[in-house]
């Protein structure tokens, strides 16, 4: 018959009275020369016995109350739904790189409560977006566009109408929409990237499995992005989503220097677009136009850029010509429900892969709303 913890801390509490009385009858009877030595080794012997079973008790008492302390804690842990996102984003890649089904709980923790089919084509929502739609610090353009996972997505060209509106009557804009349509509608653009997962990763814990994957995929898909919102020699079909390509027609504004051009660029810019004007451009080219600018003096170094071009800048080394505009006027989209998860190995470096496999598309909704800051000195 097993005894409870509360019988184990009645006996503790027995056995330290009766340790107690015994050491306490040891120093009364120690001070006594009457008293005969045999019976002051019997109740050393006696005190020693009791100290050592109340040790071994009050271990077994401690170790108990540790468990179920532990327990609680594990409990709570497992009932955090932050916990819980964690926990089967972990065992969706483990299945994964296992080549494994994974288990119905774990998809529908990630919010897909359609039946897998081996494993290999899962829908797992939530990590999906927790990749997609997360701020990435690579990739400036997500601190200004916006970032929508929306399948079949169709937006008006313009978010906005008045009676007798003088806006998309301005010229350059009532043109674009005339040339382009009313409505952009979002295509789907293929993209594989691939995570390197050692074993000691997959087999570490939960929440480092998971921040490293997750890690990994955003800084691939944030180098994808610039790569095509900045590609002065865009793939076939990718023209409409970078800034250079004569597809989408941003208007080029020419100056003799660096800054003129900037300035000139957003003084161009129709005021219904300068709420939110910033520029984007290369580190180094802004550095070396402050130098011009300041003539050997180090008082410009200091200075915000907005003190100086009169517009925040954000910096990207794929910038190569300025882009001066209103960025609320681009647009990512990703097809969520579209992402595909699978494992490979490169058996010639040895190393294995988690991959995703994502479907998006960047539309330049108002091209009006944009320049490129061009330098082209006066002779």
């Amino acid at each position: 018959m097993s005894v409870t913890l509360y019988q184990k801390k009645q006996s503790l509490a027995e056995i330290g009275e009766q340790l107690k009385q015994t050491n306490n009858e040891i120093a009364e009877k120690a001070g006594n020369p009457a008293i005969e030595d045999k019976i002051l080794n019997d109740l050393s012997e006696k005190s020693t016995g009791l100290e050592k079973r109340f040790n071994m008790l009050k271990t077994q008492i401690d170790h108990e109350e540790e468990a179920a302390k532990n327990k609680i804690k594990q409990k709570e842990f497992h009932d955090d739904p932050k916990q819980k996102i964690i926990h089967a984003s972990a065992e969706l890649v483990r299945a994964t790189m296992a080549n494994k089904a994974v288990a119905p709980d774990i998809l529908q923790a990630l919010g897909d409560d359609k039946t897998p089919s081996g494993g290999q084509n899962i829908l797992p929502v939530t990590v999906s977006n927790q990749i997609i739609s997360e701020p990435f610090d690579d990739n400036p353009l997500r601190q200004d566009e916006t970032i929508s996972a929306i399948t079949n997505l169709i937006l008006p060209r313009i978010a906005y109408s008045i009676d007798d509106d003088g806006f998309v009557g301005d010229q350059e804009v009532a043109k674009e929409i005339k040339l382009k349509g009313d409505q952009v509608t979002f295509g789907r653009f293929k993209t594989k990237l691939k995570a390197a997962i050692s074993e000691t990763i997959l087999n570490g814990t939960d929440t480092a499995l998971v921040q490293y994957v997750q890690s990994a995929l955003q800084a691939a898909l944030a180098v994808k992005e610039k790569k095509v919102t900045f590609a002065t020699s865009p793939k076939t079909g990718e023209e409409h989503m970078s800034f250079y390509s004569d597809e989408v027609g941003i208007t080029k504004i020419s100056g003799d220097s660096l800054f003129d051009a900037i300035t000139s660029s957003a003084a161009d810019i129709n005021d219904a677009f300068q709420s939110n004007v910033k520029t984007y451009m290369r580190r180094p080219d802004y550095i070396k136009m402050i130098k011009e600018l300041s003539n050997g003096s180090m008082t410009l170094f200091g200075k915000a850029p907005e003190e100086i071009l009169g517009y925040p800048v954000r910096f990207t080394e794929k910038a190569v010509t300025p882009v001066v505009g209103n960025f609320n006027y681009v647009q990512l989209n990703y097809e969520i429900a579209s992402t595909l998860y699978e494992q490979w190995k490169d058996y010639d470096k040895g190393i294995n892969y988690f991959g995703l496999t994502a479907w998006f598309d960047q539309q330049i909704l108002l091209a009006s709303a944009f320049r490129l800051a061009e330098v082209t000195p006066s002779k």
